[in-house]
């Protein structure tokens, strides 16, 4: 029966197919996992008050030019150039804001914070982010609140109070189903599998786990956890930690998830230089473009994402809407141009929508 867990580091050699006892996993936090129904049947989201931040002092900016800057996680990979595309393209059709992205080349939370505190220090009307860590980078989006500057989160959130709106590309949960249900659809319900993801402690990775196992647990709970690992977005580390995963557990592992759009690319080069396509699935997140040579070459089946090139676009407008006090709390949506309106889900949080499976049949629509 799959475990949920927490692999401290001194533990990883340990952890092995046979089941064992653990600490549960959290996902970094304390939140509950709420996993959906087996048959398809859509969830409901909870109401809940506003729980994100307030800027204090913020001047009236309704319908101003604004200056924003946009530091994700890192700059340089597909995904977050991406999100840069679709941020560029709304702050060109709102017509009314400067935007430029800027942030560290990899994935540190340390450098994350300098960043975002230089600009706060130079001067900015507002702040998009993406999360390296959800603790850490509080205190200096909480220091951008206090100086009056707008600050919107996108694909990795921080705690709720260091920032005002939160632009989820899609609920935990519902990326956790699809990615357990894709696993299980292709080895088998009782079939062993690994994990390659980023750190224990990125938000949204060590979420959408918490959500698989949770899922995993009620619907498939015949499959096997062997274990998870870190590779840090880094595409060597990446390819090596699979191929360390394939070397050890040999002919059990029938399955490597990758949870971010490094790691399943270079998990699916992983199992083919191994020559293991068609012996070990690879489902992930991942962009569509660094997985069809891969999807097309039938080593990999299923891909699941959304659009971040929306999800850019989207958080550009959630934080003009915020800017010019169109968006408030209590609101039950906000309007996003192309995309339409969005629904305000967890309070604080503006969902894009439902998670896209990319596969062979459909993978060559698609340019991002």
């Amino acid at each position: 029966m799959i475990r949920k867990t927490l692999f401290a580091a001194a533990a990883l050699a340990a952890m092995a197919g046979s089941a064992f006892a653990a600490p549960a996993w959290t996902g970094g936090d304390d939140l509950p996992t709420n996993p959906l129904a087996c048959d398809g049947t859509p969830g409901a989201a909870a109401a809940k008050p506003y729980d994100g931040g307030e800027p204090t002092g913020a001047p009236d900016r309704k319908g101003k030019k604004i200056t924003v800057v946009d530091v994700p996680k890192l700059i340089g990979i597909g995904y977050f150039n991406a999100t840069s595309k679709g941020i560029a393209d709304a702050a060109k059709e709102l017509g009314n804001v400067d935007v430029k992205t800027d942030g560290p080349t990899q994935a540190n939370i340390d450098q994350q914070i300098t960043f975002i505190d230089n600009y706060i220090t130079s001067g900015v009307d507002g702040i998009l982010f993406a999360a390296n860590d959800p603790v850490a980078i509080a205190p200096v989006l909480k220091k951008a609140l206090s100086k009056g500057i707008n600050v919107v989160g996108y694909d990795a959130n921080s705690q709720p109070d260091a920032r005002q709106w939160f632009v989820n590309q899609a609920e935990f949960n519902g990326i956790a189903k699809a990615l357990i249900d894709n696993m299980a659809k292709e080895i088998g319900e009782e079939a062993s599998f690994a994990i390659v993801t980023s750190t224990f402690t990125t938000p949204n990775q060590a979420r959408w786990i918490a959500e698989m196992a949770a899922y995993a647990e009620k619907c498939h709970p015949k499959l096997k956890w062997l274990e998870t690992v870190e590779a840090q977005e880094d595409n060597v580390l990446s390819f090596n930690q699979a191929t360390t995963l394939i070397n050890k557990y040999g002919d059990d592992l029938k399955g490597i998830f990758g949870m971010t759009s490094v790691a399943t690319p270079a998990s699916a080069e992983a199992v083919t230089q191994a020559n293991k396509c068609g012996k070990i699935a690879v489902v992930g997140l991942a962009t569509p473009n660094a997985m069809k040579p891969y999807v097309e070459k039938d080593c990999v089946k299923s891909v699941v994402l959304w659009n971040p090139v929306d999800l850019g676009y989207a958080a550009m407008h959630v934080l003009r809407a915020v800017a010019d006090g169109d968006l408030k709390a209590g609101a039950t949506k906000v309007k996003a141009g192309k995309l339409g309106d969005l629904q305000v889900i967890n309070g604080s949080e503006i969902l894009l929508g439902a998670p896209f499976v990319f596969t062979k049949e459909n993978v060559g629509q698609f340019d991002f």
